[in-house]
């Protein structure tokens, strides 16, 4: 039996060898892969959501897809004394689609508001 190099250029002795390292490398891991995110592990911010005025704090939802679902995520702004200050948030909860997040994470940046105040600017991320 002769070996054979197959299209990774990995040298293999038999068909079902080569059939093996191809379901590795190009199989359903692969194809999940390409369907519910880039499987890099980073995830990619969706678009920003339109801002919403809380209180005198600009809320500006951002999303992050990761792995085919929506992050709660954005950014709470306000200007103090001339100055504009903001904090970003990212929190664990995860939903199916786009608008969802963007309700939850109006949500979770008003209740920020509520708890915190203009005191959550002394860190950069909340």
């Amino acid at each position: 039996m002769s070996n054979t190099v197959d299209r990774t250029g990995i040298m293999v002795e038999n068909f079902n060898d080569a059939r093996t390292i191809w379901r590795r490398n190009m199989g359903l891991g692969s194809l999940l892969g390409k369907l519910f995110g880039s499987g890099d592990g980073k995830p990619a911010v969706a678009e920003p959501a339109e801002p919403v005025e809380y209180k005198g704090f600009t809320i500006t939802s951002a999303p992050l897809q990761e792995g085919g679902q929506f992050k709660t995520a954005g950014k709470i702004s306000k200007e103090i004394d001339g100055e504009l200050k903001s904090a970003e948030f990212i929190r664990a909860d995860n939903h199916a689609d786009r608008d969802a997040a963007i309700t939850h994470s109006n949500r979770k940046a008003q209740q920020i508001v509520d708890e915190q105040g203009e005191a959550m600017f002394a860190r950069a991320h909340i």
